[in-house]
């Protein structure tokens, strides 16, 4: 009877804004986080301090840039094509913070999980960074555990 009054309608979608290296950013620390399908406030907050710190944001616009950053990378390319972008637009020192600031966020729970390392290699290795460089990162984020 309510359908009939009240009928559902399906939610009105956005358009998703095109990836720029902010946007790429963004949507590869999401990434990062919703790889263990456990997707915390403390990696969360730690998303919006990186966002924050890397683009000169206020907190409200570094979590509005997180919130269009996670419609992105639900619905957006894949690992590789952001990457692409990344390594078009940012030096390798820029892409070498990158990888250190995803660790950061796939520790932010205090804990090591397989599946976030294993997105967090992809990730790297797509941003083509050293295995040297990888391996580097890895132990620093490790020893800061």
């Amino acid at each position: 009877m309510f359908e009939r009054l009240f009928p559902r309608r399906p939610p009105v979608r956005q358009p998703l804004p095109q990836p720029n290296a902010q946007l790429a950013l963004g949507a590869l620390l999401v990434r990062v986080a919703f790889a263990d399908r456990n997707y915390r406030a403390t990696e969360i907050g730690q998303i919006d301090r990186i966002l924050a710190q890397s683009f000169d944001l206020g907190p409200i616009d570094a979590a509005k840039l997180r919130a269009t950053c996670e419609a992105l990378e639900r619905d957006a390319p894949k690992t590789p094509e952001f990457a692409r972008i990344l390594r078009e637009e940012v030096d390798y020192a820029q892409r070498l913070a990158l990888g250190e600031a995803m660790w950061s966020v796939a520790l932010a729970d205090g804990h090591r999980h397989e599946k976030e390392e294993i997105q967090l290699l992809a990730i790297e290795t797509a941003l083509g960074l050293t295995e040297q460089d990888i391996k580097d990162l890895r132990e620093k984020a490790v020893r800061a555990l």
